[in-house]
């Protein structure tokens, strides 16, 4: 029952809701779970709290970074509550009425499916096959499995080491006494040993099914052993053809334990949980770890609603896979601490066996992660732009999504034809008709700060001459100087605080902040630094090309320009026809003077002849 409050009566028959502050003022400091309402009475959304009061208040006495939360907060008109004894079982209960209610700004789980499981029936010669219905009629079953492909695997593997009954007769003692029943061709075949013609009995049959549950639970070690007796046995009693079949049916079993094998077997009964999340989701691999092989591996995705941190999302995550797969292990591999009471044991590793098994739990998040981002890139990309958006904007720490950005380097090798490139950005792919080049105009010699000045001013002052729409975003490639330098003309255009601008170092990638002393480092992987290194290597190529351009241009004036009585148009023309100033030198003057005539011919040969001596 929900915890019931004392509201004023008005005239008309409903109870009124009292103010929110006064709903907080009455809220327990207990462990439990609360409950938003709108005004419409439709349920907002789920939480736990250590302590009810303190948590509940921390929604309504600050702004929040997250606008969903803002937005949530706006429409609460009704809390509600349910004390309970532990923190623990405010998680327990958080999960169930999630689940049940799905509130709407609650975290919400992308692959609630019925998954298939491996069934032991019960009854007479226990029949064992894969299904996706549980039926509480005593039969065992295990699983459930992520894949048919895993369960046929299994079923595969029993069928070459134990010959049991496919077909589903009522193999009762009184029917098989009877004769009611033939053997049919599985029995010719030998995949069965005619237990419906009382050929094999009960008890052999049960000694098998026996086994079949240990290599289900994981433990291959009693079936190996088993087989290895009967091995000996056979071998002593000279059934020499029968002991080969029973270590085929070893080798086979080792095979399969070999390729799930993966860590000290002495690790056993144990549960790996990781999470790895972005802006919007959270994929959470699971795998369970039974006698040192890896049995079941699962990456359940949550998709995120407010900003859910990862030690929640995790605990929720735990707390659903554990009840959906039946787990019962008492110590759990968590990749942070998290308290689950005295009932689990919690483990962070830091090296060995279990550091390398919770390792592997991560990469298989973060692959899965990856497989969904691509699909979503070919199917949705419009959904993929706003998420890397959304991504850059939490990564940048920037006040908006930067759909439009723009990156400056400058370019002047060896100390010549100085020149700037400017690239631009949008929904994080280029835009190639918008990008800009610039010769220095107003800077003598190599000085990259003073170039960064000068071609930021200019960029941004006829931006705004024009009425052009300015970036969210400035990255400046170079360090704290050319920042300086850049802020300089922002200041003189009256545009400091109006576009974020950051500064990107090149041996370390940092980024530097106006103002900030200490550089911000991404992580090496991150989709944000992969679009800001882009965006670098972008505008340095681009760069480049505009100074190898102007390189060729000066020394084409150098060479032919000097020559007295040769002007742009003959020029030109020589250019269209021996393609390079060097075809120039080397070409005759009767091949000269065919382009443009005997008297500048002669000028053009004379010329080259007196600068080779």
């Amino acid at each position: 029952m929900f915890a019931k409050q004392k509201y004023p009566l008005q005239d008309s028959p409903k109870m009124s809701i009292p103010s929110i502050e006064l709903q907080l003022q009455t809220l327990p400091d207990s462990p439990g779970v609360y409950q938003y309402f709108d005004k419409d009475e439709k349920i907002l959304y789920v939480g736990k709290a250590k302590n009810l009061k303190k948590r509940v208040a921390s929604y309504f006495n600050k702004v929040h970074d997250n606008a969903k939360t803002n937005v949530l907060v706006r429409k609460i008109v009704e809390i509600k509550h349910i004390v309970v004894s532990t923190e623990q079982d405010a998680l327990l209960l958080e999960n169930n009425l999630i689940k049940k209610l799905q509130p709407r700004y609650n975290v919400l789980l992308r692959d609630d499916k019925t998954y298939p499981w491996i069934c032991i029936k019960k009854e007479p010669f226990s029949r064992i096959f894969p299904t996706r219905n549980m039926i509480k009629d005593g039969s065992e079953y295990f699983g459930p499995y992520t894949s048919f492909k895993t369960v046929h695997t299994l079923l595969d593997l029993i069928k070459e080491l134990y010959p049991l009954r496919t077909c589903n007769y009522d193999l009762s003692e009184s029917n098989i006494k009877n004769h009611k029943y033939k053997v049919c061709l599985e029995f010719h075949i030998g995949n069965c040993k005619g237990p419906c013609e009382g050929l094999e009995s009960l008890e052999n049959y049960q000694k098998q099914v026996d086994a079949i549950r240990h290599i289900l639970k994981g433990n291959f070690k009693e079936s190996l052993k088993e087989f290895k007796l009967k091995m000996q046995e056979l071998a002593n009693n000279l059934q020499f053809e029968e002991a080969q079949k029973i270590k085929e049916k070893m080798e086979v079993l080792e095979n399969y334990q070999a390729k799930s094998t993966i860590l000290n077997p002495k690790i056993s009964n144990i549960d790996v949980f990781s999470i790895i999340s972005d802006e919007t989701m959270a994929y959470i691999n699971f795998l369970q770890i039974a006698h040192g092989a890896i049995i079941r591996s699962h990456t359940l995705e949550l998709k995120k609603k407010l900003d859910e941190s990862d030690e929640d999302l995790l605990a929720l995550a735990v707390v659903e896979l554990r009840e959906r797969f039946q787990l019962t292990s008492k110590e759990l591999i968590l990749p942070f601490e998290l308290d689950f009471g005295n009932t689990l044991k919690v483990t962070v590793p830091q090296l060995g066996d279990k550091k390398s098994i919770l390792e592997l739990s991560q990469r298989n998040a973060k692959y899965h992660r990856l497989e969904q981002l691509k699909q979503i890139q070919i199917v949705d990309p419009e959904r993929h732009t706003n998420r890397i958006m959304a991504q850059m904007k939490k990564d940048l720490r920037l006040s908006v999504e930067p759909r439009h950005i723009e990156c400056f380097d400058n370019s002047n090798i060896q100390g010549t034809n100085p020149v700037a490139a400017c690239v631009v950005f949008k929904d994080g792919k280029p835009s190639k008709k918008d990008y800009r080049h610039f010769n220095i105009k107003t800077v003598v010699g190599p000085d990259d700060f003073a170039s960064m000045e000068e071609v930021v001013y200019r960029r941004y002052k006829r931006l705004t001459e024009e009425n052009q729409p300015l970036p969210q975003l400035i990255i400046i490639d170079g360090g704290k100087g050319q920042l300086s330098s850049a802020l300089k003309s922002l200041d003189a255009l009256d545009l400091r605080g109006k576009i974020a601008i950051i500064g990107i170092a090149k041996r370390l990638e940092e980024l530097f902040y106006p103002g900030d002393s200490v550089p911000l480092y991404l992580d090496k992987k991150s989709e944000t630094l992969k679009i800001i290194q882009q965006l670098r290597n972008e505008a340095h190529r681009f760069g480049i090309t505009h100074h190898r351009d102007k390189r060729s241009k000066s020394a084409l004036q150098n060479s032919l320009e000097t020559i007295p009585g040769i002007g742009e148009k003959t020029m030109v023309l020589l250019l269209k026809q021996f393609k390079s100033v060097k075809r120039i030198q080397l070409a005759t003057e009767n091949e000269i003077s065919a382009v443009v005539g005997l008297s500048k011919a002669k000028k053009i040969t004379e010329f080259y002849k007196e600068s080779e001596n």
